[in-house]
């Protein structure tokens, strides 16, 4: 989506379901509406551009929605936290992770249905990992 976005002038919703089938992803509408705002997508003029999510309270809740909606495993392994996720949604995760900017979180790389955090150090990566449970139990 995010890739989309920004190579493409998308002017709706119903433009982008439509590119995403094109590329294998069978979405409904209402996901992509969820989808665009997790990843910090807006409207500006007259297509989506990506922003980012607003700070605090917003980027919490974004944080923690993507969580409970997508992660199906969080499990620390050495330095890195392994998050699992259905098809398409380790991208929206690993954003959301991202605009959170987590204490201890060095980066994130996602797949397609996996998504790798980096974190700075074992102890780190044990305590994300058991944070995001957190955070995500919270919706």
């Amino acid at each position: 989506m995010r890739t989309l976005i920004a190579q493409r002038a998308i002017s709706n919703q119903l433009s982008l379901v439509e590119l995403l089938e094109t590329e294998g992803f069978e979405v409904t509408q209402a996901t992509v509406s969820r989808d665009l705002k997790a990843i910090g997508a807006v409207k500006s003029e007259d297509r989506y551009v990506l922003g980012s999510v607003a700070g605090g309270d917003e980027t919490h809740e974004s944080l923690a929605r993507a969580i409970d909606e997508f992660a199906e495993s969080i499990l620390p392994t050495g330095t890195m936290v392994v998050i699992h996720t259905p098809p398409g949604a380790a991208q929206i995760v690993a954003a959301a992770i991202d605009n959170a900017h987590l204490d201890g979180v060095v980066g994130t790389i996602a797949g397609d249905d996996t998504l790798l955090l980096i974190a700075g150090s074992e102890a780190l990566a044990r305590l994300i990992s058991k944070r995001l449970g957190e955070i995500g139990a919270q919706t």
